[in-house]
């Protein structure tokens, strides 16, 4: 086991302890040497987590010390990264901004070997980045989304009919060339596919579709199902 999971697995260990812990039982639990654990004892300490004790008698986590609301072992580190550079391909600028904002705050959270994990730059999600649709702010899609709310837009198809379509948007899929949004239709009363880079023009409308989001997802779900098993 590396150094840096050590040290998370040993504060994840002395803070649900409810008595001293012994640095022999860490290291049963972690199958390390005793004297691994002194010395990653004694780096929590100088990263000034509150680990407070000595050897033959046991350590606890100070009374009230509370951990960051985030602490990754280096894996779950390596997924965040990995997930928010992926985040990058979406072409949803606010997205891509909340990204870097989370970086950010989970750099500042975890101890300096997991931050080194996220500075490093070295996992990369690359393919082609799809240019923001013109017609449609996706960020105001995700929060129709969120609040069950109606959209009016203008729609052109793959064959160039235009169309005035209020929907109910109900999930988004981003791709690697668009976005699409899966939305009850009410003009055919069915769930449909538009794809974001053929919305000339989008407006929210003030009216809700409040608690019917879960059961369209889930006609939606239901749908796509049957469709792979006929398929197959």
């Amino acid at each position: 086991m590396r150094k840096a999971s050590r040290l998370f697995e040993i504060i994840q260990i002395l803070r649900l302890a409810r008595h001293p812990i012994t640095a022999a039982e860490v290291a049963g639990r972690l199958e390390v040497t005793v004297r691994s654990i002194y010395r990653d004892i004694a780096a929590l300490q100088a990263m000034r987590v509150p680990v407070e004790g000595e050897r033959g008698i046991g350590y606890i986590l100070r009374p009230g010390f509370d951990l960051p609301p985030l602490m990754f072992s280096i894996e779950e580190t390596e997924a965040v990264v990995l997930a928010l550079a992926l985040l990058e391909r979406t072409g949803d600028a606010e997205l891509k901004a909340a990204a870097r904002r989370v970086g950010d705050k989970i750099a500042g959270a975890v101890p300096p070997p997991l931050r080194q994990t996220l500075s490093a730059r070295a996992l990369h999600a690359w393919d082609t980045t799809p240019r923001q649709p013109e017609g449609i702010d996706l960020a105001t899609v995700r929060r129709a989304i969120r609040d069950e709310e109606t959209l009016l837009i203008d729609y052109r198809d793959e064959y160039g009919r235009a169309s005035e379509r209020t929907i109910r948007p109900i999930a988004l899929i981003y791709y690697s060339e668009t976005a699409n949004i899966v939305a009850w239709c009410e003009l055919r009363a069915a769930i449909r596919n538009f794809r974001a880079d053929r919305v000339e023009a989008c407006e929210t409308t003030g009216r809700l579709f409040r608690g019917d989001g879960d059961r369209l997802r889930q006609l939606w779900i239901s749908g796509w199902a049957e469709n792979r098993r006929d398929a197959g």
